[in-house]
């Protein structure tokens, strides 16, 4: 195996453990605003960052693998489902939009706004009424803030791994 192959798979590791231990950390803090559903989203600043340094095949399956490892960990079925649909979509539209040379800070608020809208919408399916969406304004704006919080930080990461090669 090269010494390329390892470093990237080193880092694949590191980011996934780096992605659990936060959303380990976030179940930890009773931070909601007030809001039932709001979070930080620290595991997501991982999934950003690493949009921007490795593979989008590799930032897909890390977010993936988080979400598994911290619903089966510390959820539920329900919140598995939540985070899944919410992550899906979420890392769908980051992916998309990174591509429109949107900055970091940019494609988080997105990804952060996209999450909430794919919660609502499982929400919506397992309350088996659309009157969720009135609660879709707040989380938008939630969304909004977390997002930028995360992107100013992944921002900040992203331009010290530039530095490095992998």
């Amino acid at each position: 195996m090269d010494k390329n192959k390892s470093k990237r798979i080193a880092l694949f590791g590191i980011m996934v453990a780096l992605a659990f231990t936060f959303s380990y950390l976030e179940s930890l803090i009773p931070f909601n605003f007030a809001i039932p559903g709001v979070k930080l989203g620290l595991a997501n600043l991982v999934v950003v960052v690493a949009l921007y340094i490795m593979k989008p095949a590799e930032a897909f399956f890390i977010a993936i693998i988080r979400i598994l490892l911290a619903g089966l960990t510390f959820g539920n079925v329900y919140s598995l489902a939540y985070s899944l649909c919410g992550g899906i979509l979420s890392f769908a539209v980051m992916l998309l939009v990174k591509k429109t040379k949107l900055s970091v800070i940019g494609v988080s608020m997105l990804g952060g706004i996209c999450h909430n809208i794919g919660q609502i919408i499982v929400a919506a399916i397992v309350m088996e009424t659309a009157r969720i969406a009135y609660y879709l304004p707040v989380l938008l704006g939630a969304g909004l803030v977390t997002g930028l919080l995360m992107g100013i930080i992944s921002r900040l990461v992203v331009n010290r791994f530039e530095k490095i090669k992998f």
